[in-house]
């Protein structure tokens, strides 16, 4: 089963949704951040990014910047920017992107059901992360960064999304990244009664994006229920905030390799050494992959496509059959002695959303000395590695278009 819960959300007014909500805090750095609300103070990133009111260098994880998103997230309630239901509901956020649209359910998903593993995984934590975010979470008594997560199709819960968007949304603005955001508030009891019985049939959830976040809120709750000696694992601090969107709908982009040097190698003798795994051809204009174990390469000015020879890659292992691992097995590894892609400083991880040219910019500027462009992870292989109890090559999604924080905030005490 799946437990979902409805609440009363803290959420922007309408007319208010466009200036306050905001990016995700890990999207951007602290200097792009701070860049942003210079010219909107009421931006979310105050609230869920608070170091953007401190100078560059301020120690991002102390008390004093969690306090700080504490009395930004009042002061938006105090000034009657957001405001709380009067009572619970859930609610139904669609985002269109490139002609392309994805409705999720903003709800909130069981500490206890993460901790058994019904909500998966597929990505390592790092306890420093987990550690802010949670810190951040007591402080502000609210999390405000909601989990982006993933549920297998069924046809009736489209039925249920269907009919609760059957009207004007309550929120609809678009943003400067030309993603469209709708949001339908649900305070119907037969219809949060028909959603909660439908994902409550689903065997699983699957974090897409947001293993901090969620880990996170599994952390305030341990830590409040070692407070309360009345805990009874129904209090509201033990749920989290989550966005569950269909299989079908979600979209991965490339995450896109950039590496600085070829250890002492010449273009041509790095094309020797690669010829025994690859097919190597070269290309007139910026190579895009369009089926798996291809990959565009820049190198020296020049753009090549890169093929897996047959045999040199796997096909049954989960993990390890994803294009970025195999990209790893076969060239970076054994050609450039890139093994620990989570501790290498040679190597830098490009979002498909910045495109080809940022993968020429960097070689043709000097900084790279070549670069990959790979075909992304499909959903179906991030959900096969998640029941594997496997985990996912580093840096292999990019989840497009992005959830903005803010639209609806959970307050820990209800």
């Amino acid at each position: 089963m799946s437990q979902i819960r409805p609440f009363r959300g803290v959420r922007p007014r309408p007319d208010a949704a466009k200036e306050v909500a905001s990016p995700p805090y890990d999207v951007l750095s602290s200097d792009e951040a701070r860049a942003l609300v210079k010219d909107n103070p009421n931006s979310f990133l105050r609230v869920n990014k608070p170091e953007v009111d401190f100078d560059a260098g301020a120690d991002t994880y102390s008390d004093a910047v969690y306090l700080r998103g504490k009395e930004n997230l009042a002061r938006l309630i105090s000034d009657g920017l957001m405001f709380k239901d009067d009572k619970p509901g859930l609610y139904l956020y669609r985002l269109t992107w490139q002609g392309r649209s994805q409705t999720g359910l903003v709800t909130l998903s069981s500490c206890a059901e993460y901790d058994a593993g019904l909500i998966k995984k597929h990505e390592h934590t790092r306890p420093v992360k987990v550690s802010d975010r949670a810190d951040h979470i007591q402080t502000l008594g609210a999390q405000v960064g909601p989990v982006f997560s993933i549920y297998r199709h069924e046809d009736a819960i489209d039925a249920l999304f269907k009919a609760a968007t059957d009207r004007a949304p309550d929120y609809d603005y678009a943003t400067p990244d030309d993603v469209r955001h709708e949001m339908w508030v649900v305070q119907d009891e037969a219809a949060i009664n028909g959603l909660v019985d439908a994902f409550g049939g689903l065997e699983a959830i699957y974090i897409a994006d947001g293993h901090h976040r969620s880990a996170a809120g599994s952390e305030v709750a341990r830590r409040r229920a070692a407070e309360n000696p009345d805990h009874t694992g129904e209090e509201h601090y033990n749920f989290f905030l989550n966005v569950i969107f269909s299989d079908a709908e979600t979209r991965i982009l490339p995450y896109n390799r950039a590496v600085k040097t070829l250890g002492g190698l010449s273009a041509d003798d790095f094309l020797a050494k690669i010829a025994d795994r690859f097919e190597v051809a070269e290309q007139d204009a910026p190579f895009q992959p369009e089926r798996p174990h291809d990959y565009g390469m820049y190198l020296a000015g020049r753009w090549y496509s890169i093929t897996c020879r047959e045999g040199t890659y796997e096909t049954v292992d989960p993990a390890e059959s994803i294009d970025s691992a195999v990209l790893t097995a076969n060239l970076l590894a054994p050609v450039l002695g890139i093994e620990d892609l989570r501790t290498d400083d040679r190597i830098d991880f490009i979002g498909g959303i910045r495109g080809l040219a940022e993968l020429e910019k960097l070689v043709d500027q000097g900084t790279h000395e070549v670069t990959f462009s790979l075909y992304p992870a499909s959903v179906a292989q991030l959900l096969a590695v998640a029941d594997a109890d496997q985990v996912m090559p580093p840096k292999s999604t990019w989840f497009e278009p992005k959830l903005r924080s803010g639209m609806v905030v959970n307050l820990l005490a209800e």
